[in-house]
């Protein structure tokens, strides 16, 4: 007998009932209970293999990239065939397929920003905070498409699908599923709100926009495409924190769909803990000071903090002045060597460094990592460095809390309090038990975020979705 997890669709009532294995849904089987029911048997091998198409922006670049392709892997390994569909192809990768529009893919984007920048009256300030997808591809007619059993969109700005695109998508018939790694599918045109509640009801009166828009502005106007597109299909939506869900399920655009959480997967067969003076002599790092760590992919972006970070670093050395002598920041990122002389502690610029291996090793060289974003879903970075057994500081906002647990495996500081991350930052490198923050760090990735368990939880979300599609839940 098989002894693997099951699912029943009760038709009737309009439901999906659990069943503990496949032993007991034969069982229920043999007493003849099954007239209104249909088994669902998603993990035995000798049924039909699900198809799977995630459709990214990027194939590496970005966070949301990462984790789809983390997720591709992962359901590869656990019997899905998913694939990834991307504009931009950057390996050989066999399942990754790559639109290759070259001068088309430009002009998508440019369509795109241009007409944001005159949105914004030519000011740049906000110009990559704002998204109205009014330019992209139709993916519909490809092979990848049509062969899928399930579309699932993960993040799909700057010219990789219109709201057109989208609809064409939703049109075909297919169950979506859509990855929320920022609030963008949940608002009108921005990626994060930051305290803003227009979505909760309707997006009009935009503060990213010049004057704070107005009562039919360019926000206003996407979120009325939006909703009339949303409203007439059913998508089933996956945030990746417990933070981003409840945005989700307060917005006016998308509550009426099936939402829930799951984190993004990391390997942990590679992201490990190795030795720190080996991953230090590889990357040049001294070996004589403990270092602090900061990472973004662009290190000037306002909402990763960097500023309070350097704020922080004052009042460390202003109440600790030895600090200095012992301790260094090494920054990667985008720009990293903007910080150099700006901080009272010698700065370490490691650039942008997209080598998976390299990376491993600035986690690893490091004895904290500190990340002071202002929103934030449920960064990758902060798994990255716990998986590696680095102890973590960050603000209490977004998904942080959800990854960090607060003086069991790094520092949850007061928001936006440069103060009380400094005081974090100095308890995990001189009065925390380092070892146990290490320990604990470890254990939480591997129990919470390991693929194989984030894996399976996307597996029960397709079943739904096709359940929905076909019977019409």
């Amino acid at each position: 007998m098989f002894s693997h997890t099951v699912q029943l669709l009760d038709v009737q009532n309009r439901k999906i009932i659990p069943f503990l294995d496949v032993n007991q849904a034969l069982c229920a089987q043999t007493m003849n209970i099954f007239s209104t029911y249909l088994v669902f048997y998603p993990y035995l091998d000798y049924l039909c293999t699900m198809r799977v198409l995630i459709v990214n922006t990027s194939e590496r670049t970005g966070g949301a990239a990462l984790a789809a392709n983390r997720l591709m892997e992962a359901l590869n390994n656990n019997g899905v065939k998913a694939k990834m569909l991307v504009r931009d192809k950057e390996t050989e990768a066999l399942t990754v397929v790559g639109l290759n529009k070259g001068w088309l893919s430009h002009w998508h984007f440019l369509k795109e920003r241009w007409a944001i920048f005159a949105g914004l009256h030519f000011n740049k300030k906000h110009l990559f905070e704002v998204d109205i997808a009014n330019s992209g591809f139709d993916i519909t007619g490809m092979r990848e498409f049509r062969e899928a059993d399930i579309i699932h969109l993960s993040w799909i700005n700057q010219g990789m699908l219109s709201l057109s695109d989208i609809k064409k998508i939703l049109d075909s018939g297919k169950p979506v599923v859509w990855t929320m790694h920022d609030a963008w599918p949940a608002t009108a045109i921005c990626h994060y709100p930051h305290g803003c509640k227009a979505f909760t009801t309707t997006c009009r009166r935009c503060r990213l926009l010049p004057g704070h828009g107005g009562q039919n502005d360019l926000a206003n106007r996407v979120w009325n495409r939006k909703k009339q597109i949303l409203d007439r299909h059913h998508i089933s939506f996956v945030a990746c924190s417990r933070w981003l869900e409840q945005q989700a399920k307060q917005s006016a655009l998308i509550a009426q769909h099936s939402i829930t959480n799951i984190p993004n997967p990391i390997d942990i067969r590679v992201f490990r803990p190795m030795d720190k003076q080996g991953a230090r002599q590889r990357l040049g790092l001294p070996e004589d000071k403990r270092l602090i760590l900061f990472v973004s992919q662009r290190v000037t972006d306002e909402r990763k903090g960097m500023s309070y970070l350097m704020d922080a670093m004052n009042h460390l050395i202003g109440e600790k002045p030895d600090v200095k002598d012992r301790t260094a920041v090494a920054i990667l990122g985008g720009h990293a060597e903007d910080f150099e002389g700006k901080m009272p502690l010698p700065v370490y610029p490691l650039g942008y460094v997209s080598d998976e291996k390299k990376i491993v090793d600035v986690y690893n060289a490091v004895d904290v990592f500190v990340l002071p974003s202002l929103e934030d879903n449920l960064p990758n970075t902060i798994m990255e460095a716990m998986a590696c057994g680095i102890p973590c500081v960050g603000f209490k906002t977004g998904g942080i809390p959800e990854e960090i647990d607060h003086k069991k495996n790094g520092y949850v500081a007061e928001y936006r309090h440069a103060e009380d991350l400094a005081h974090g930052i100095q308890w995990v490198l001189d009065e925390a038990d380092y070892a146990s923050l290490s320990a604990q760090a470890v254990k939480k990735v591997a129990t919470h975020y390991s693929q194989n368990s984030v894996s399976l939880r996307y597996i029960e979300v397709y079943n739904q979705a096709l359940a929905y599609k076909h019977y019409s839940l």
